[in-house]
């Protein structure tokens, strides 16, 4: 069955000599891997390795065999090229990390429109705007919504929060239970929106400790979830913003 469908790199690794195998987030099939014949040939037309860096968005024509293993992609394009996302370290920082945390998430076997939907508009924002060093902080904590663990906001002014739980407490309840500045801004992104961000004034050290959080949050809510080994480097490339 030929299938066309718009879909988002998430990772990329070599294959035999000139091939590729790429997972990609569809949205028609949710997450797919592909391999991709010939794409590292320099006598290969159409398909090129530039196409799958992470997170580039793509239309992509593919011949599913639906038998759980890799399906052949046919033929791709960039569906909404990036004018700055390749080209600024920053950005192209944040755009490794992000693939590598939905390359370990985003595991289910059926589509979701509206998940699809909040990673391209994610993404064509990134590359649209400047200030964008808190840009993956709320990229993760609105992520969680999509995966089903996004916290209960409804006793925010407490001070604690309960990693295991997702919830507000004025009291420790629990050893999972932590307050403290993290906490304090993290309630701050929690209902922002992406044009928001630049009114949260957020330093190097403080979003070092909100993505730790974060990082706790989602290991104990996504079994086999891992630290992403780029986030080491995101932290440097960001230690001055």
């Amino acid at each position: 069955m030929i299938v066309t469908t718009s879909a988002i790199v998430l990772k990329a690794i070599k294959y035999g000599e000139t091939s590729l195998i790429v997972k990609c987030y569809t949205a028609t099939n949710g997450p797919v891997s592909y391999i991709v014949k010939g794409a590292r040939s320099s006598q290969k037309k159409g398909m090129k390795m530039a196409y799958f860096q992470p997170l580039t968005l793509l239309e992509i024509s593919s011949n599913h065999k639906n038998k759980g293993g890799l399906e052949t992609m046919r033929s791709a394009k960039i569906l909404h090229p990036y004018s700055s996302i390749p080209v600024t370290i920053f950005k192209s920082s944040i755009a490794i990390f992000l693939s590598e945390v939905l390359y370990t998430t985003l595991l289910e076997e059926e589509a979701n429109q509206e998940l699809y939907d909040f990673i391209e508009g994610a993404m064509n924002w990134l590359d649209g705007h400047d200030q964008i060093a808190n840009f993956h902080l709320l990229f993760l904590i609105t992520l969680s919504k999509y995966l089903g663990f996004y916290p209960d906001t409804s006793n925010i002014e407490f001070p604690y929060f309960n990693l295991e739980e997702g919830t507000f407490s004025y009291t420790k309840t629990t050893s999972m239970s932590v307050k403290g500045e993290a906490v304090e801004i993290f309630k701050l992104l929690l209902g922002t929106n992406f044009d928001e961000l630049s009114s949260h004034s957020i330093n190097s050290n403080q979003r070092q400790s909100i993505i730790e959080l974060l990082m706790n949050y989602f290991k104990l809510h996504l079994h086999g979830f891992e630290k992403p080994k780029s986030l080491r480097i995101l932290h440097e490339i960001f230690q001055e913003k």
